[in-house]
């Protein structure tokens, strides 16, 4: 039976460590090994080093795990996952190999190289051991040649995309030798423990994801060049209102940055045999001279954008020179953004009559074509192909679910009038009346293959809400919130207003769905599958009431807030949060008042409420205090105002996780709450928590009294924000803002050591909370946050 318990990782650059951190983020440890440097740096002289000395030999794996604590976005959940990664080099540890279930190349894309290296591989490593190749391109097949039989057998290609901890695709090619039980075993594997949507490519160049997505950027570049347009028009029409990442086209090359770009480029132009095919893998002379002067993107400083002086300039392709960012005017944008779905502003965009059309219709018709062209020789579905950009570029659609939504009759017979040729694949799907690449019926989506529709494969970790909805699952809704059956006799509550803020009516929908599964479930999950878990309670609608001076009304609010938590905390059913990505404010005091949190390996939990002028006001200041008080040591005498410092630090600097494994460090998560590394499993492990809490006999806690830090603690606490005054971190209106949350975690002026009712707490909270509404500052906070977007110092 296959399994990895350790791993080596040859190659330590920035892909070969960040590969090794993710390795380190799910528990797998790892030797991490480069090649012994020929000259001693001056340090190393100064110490009196030499050649032969570890710490030279291993300094290229050694400074890449120095680096790893610096880099950003951070490659390690948290930092202390360092130290599962094993430094050490290529010339003295390669007998080392033999400890490990897993080897994985990261060495540089040469093919010479790497065929050496296996080379020295294949003689060290234990039979059964698979070894991969995390090559962007380069044929595995011709990697393998010469190698053992079992070497060949349990080889393959595991190309990650950068940065490996947050990008989801893991394209794995096996070659023409690779056994097919390594194959699917590293499909499963990749899946379940290292959290990632993993597609079956074929060995051709650059694979499925880069060979698609390379395409597109090139065909934009010449677009824009050929017809006129900026740097910054391309980006602003070609992001998030096609469906596409925020950072668009241009931006995106930035980030990945041109010297890596041309390089895949490059590749497939030369294993390439079609002309047409090679030219336009042609890089550009405009790259060429970016090259020449350094500008390769976000790591020189500069690309096709620089940042200087708070403004961000664009590059004009024509002077050289840089100048203020632009954005398309186009009366079909304006039209397209009062659109609902980004399927519609697909389609409006792309057949528009004026700049954005002339931009995007050729854009996607060339890219379309060619996909279309290519599909079956560098995957086994159309579907394999969606997943892949969806996953490895941040689409929001693939390029078949694309075209769908431009429909595919129109664009083709669009096409035709504009000469270009049709596969013939393609020409026969539409003879034979298949007018969709997918389809759905009862809540079953499929996609064509080959003269018929199959089902969508789905992994049985796989919950789809959206599908759920559809096959008649909702057993209660609101404009805010729907309570859906999950199977297994659980139910689902997933918040669905804009951005998932929380209102009266999504409170109302708690209790709703506590009634309905205390009498019919057997638990209950929050989740939901939008962008984010949730960011927080709506604040537009605190604001106007605010200043309408309707405060009756807001105290209300507070107090059914305080309601739906302390019902879900004391319901007799057990209730499971499942959030991820971005679970601030109201959101993080949601899965506070649960039972159990199930967490996506990336959730950014927090109290941030000091960003707009105020504090938690649902009850999160009196739950992440008594979190922090259960996991204190049991029989050690609590230092309150410790504890209620630790608190007020991280509410009153709205410490936000950066992980959910960070989450755990702040106390945001118990000890025995569990993290999901890939969040397609989120729902199904919080439902497995419920069932589990079930079945276990699950009863409510006792609610019962617990002490506070007092008038010492307060004390305590508002000399700290003092001194962050009178040093200039914070201003009279943050210092206001601290001495509010200072008395609500001390439990007021009593005695250190008195004990209060949670009710008594809450109280506190919900006065503080309403009298800093009440304040023109914070007023003026929440409207900057509405429309700037960002937290106002004043």
């Amino acid at each position: 039976m296959v399994t990895i318990r350790k791993a080596a990782v040859l190659g330590s650059g920035v892909m070969g460590s960040s590969i090794a951190a993710h390795l380190a983020n799910v528990g797998i440890p790892s030797l991490l090994l480069d090649i012994v440097p020929k000259d001693l740096t001056p340090e190393e002289q100064a110490k009196g080093l030499t050649l032969e000395d570890k710490a030279v030999r291993n300094r290229l794996s050694g400074q890449a795990l120095k680096k790893l604590l610096r880099q950003k976005p951070a490659p390690l959940t948290k930092k202390e996952n360092v130290q599962l990664i094993e430094p050490g080099n290529l010339s003295d540890d390669l007998e080392r190999l033999s400890e490990v279930d897993w080897i994985i190349e990261v060495v540089v894309e040469n093919l010479d190289i790497k065929k050496h290296l296996f080379e020295q591989v294949d003689q060290y490593r234990k039979k059964g051991t698979i070894v991969s190749s995390n090559t962007s391109g380069i044929s595995v097949n011709a990697m393998a040649e010469g190698r053992s039989e079992d070497f060949r057998k349990h080889f393959l290609g595991t190309h990650f995309f950068n940065p490996p901890r947050y990008l989801k695709l893991l394209e794995v090619i096996p070659t023409e030798a690779t056994d097919d039980h390594v194959t699917s075993f590293m499909k499963s594997f990749g899946e379940e423990r290292l959290g990632k949507g993993v597609v079956i490519t074929k060995d051709t160049p650059n694979f499925i994801a880069n060979r698609i997505g390379t395409y597109g950027l090139q065909i934009t570049l010449k677009e824009m060049l050929n017809r006129g347009y900026s740097v910054g028009e391309v980006d602003s029409i070609t992001g998030p209102l096609i469906g596409r990442p925020k950072s668009a086209t241009f931006r995106t090359l930035d980030v990945v940055g041109l010297d890596t770009f041309v390089h895949v480029a490059n590749n497939v132009h030369d294993h390439v045999d079609d002309q047409a095919e090679k030219d336009v893998f042609i890089v550009p002379d405009l790259m060429k001279n970016m090259l020449e002067r350094g500008w390769i993107g976000s790591k020189s400083g500069q690309g096709f954008f620089l940042k200087k002086d708070g403004s961000i300039l664009q590059l004009n392709p024509k002077t050289m020179d840089y100048e203020p960012r632009e954005k398309l005017k186009a009366p079909s944008i304006q039209a397209a953004k009062q659109l609902k779905s980004t399927r519609q502003k697909i389609k409006a965009l792309a057949y528009a009559d004026d700049r954005a059309g002339e931009l995007l219709w050729p854009i996607f018709k060339q890219t379309l074509l060619y996909t279309a062209d290519k599909a079956y020789n560098i995957a086994d579905s159309l579907h394999a192909i969606d997943l892949a950009m969806t996953w490895g570029f941040g689409w929001k659609f693939g390029p078949f679910e694309t075209w769908d939504a431009l429909g595919l009759e129109e664009s083709l017979q669009r096409m035709k009038e504009e000469g270009e040729k049709i596969p013939e694949w393609l020409e026969e799907m539409t003879e034979n009346g298949f007018s969709h690449f997918y389809k759905e019926e009862d809540g079953v989506r499929s996609y064509y293959h080959k003269g018929e529709y199959v089902k969508v494969p789905y992994h049985p970790k796989d919950i789809h809400l959206k599908l759920l909805k559809k096959q008649n699952k909702v057993i209660k809704k609101n404009a805010g919130a729907s309570l859906i059956d999950l199977g297994d006799d659980v139910a689902g509550l997933e918040f669905h207003s804009p951005n998932n803020a929380l209102g009266l009516d999504t409170l109302q929908m708690i209790q709703q769905a506590m009634d309905e599964v205390e009498k019919n479930y057997k638990g209950l999950v929050l989740g939901n599958q939008g962008n984010n878990f949730c960011v927080g309670a709506n604040i537009a609608l605190m604001l106007m009431e605010a200043q309408d001076d309707n405060f009756f009304e807001l105290d209300m609010v507070v107090r059914q807030f305080h309601k739906a938590m302390l019902r879900m905390k004391y319901g007799t059913k057990p209730v499971v949060a499942a959030p991820f990505a971005m679970t601030l404010g109201g959101g993080a005091e949601v899965g506070l008042a649960t039972d159990a949190i199930q967490a996506s390996m990336e959730t950014y939990l927090g109290l941030v409420e000091v960003g707009v002028g105020l504090i938690p006001g649902g009850g999160g200041n009196k739950e992440l205090y008594l979190r922090h008080l259960e996991n204190l040591p049991k029989g050690v005498n609590v230092d309150l105002t410790a504890v209620t410092n630790r608190v007020f630090e991280l509410i009153a600097t709205a410490k936000v996780s950066t992980s959910a494994e960070e989450a755990k460090e702040n106390g945001y998560l118990r000890g025995s709450d569990k993290i999901s590394v890939n969040n397609d499993h989120l729902l199904h492990d919080a439902k497995q928590r419920v069932i589990g809490l079930y079945n276990q006999g699950y009863q409510p806690p006792l609610s019962k009294k617990f002490p506070v830090s007092g008038e010492a603690g307060y004390a305590a606490m508002v000399m700290g924000a003092e001194s962050m005054k009178m040093s200039g971190y914070a201003s009279d209106h943050d210092f206001k803002i601290a001495k509010k949350l200072a008395y609500v975690l001390a439990g007021g002026l009593v005695p250190q050591g008195t004990e209060v009712t949670e009710q008594y707490m809450l109280d506190l909270e919900r006065e503080a909370f309403l009298s800093l509404l009440g304040e023109p500052k914070t007023q003026q906070r929440m409207q900057h946050m509405l429309v700037k977007g960002k937290p106002l110092r004043n």
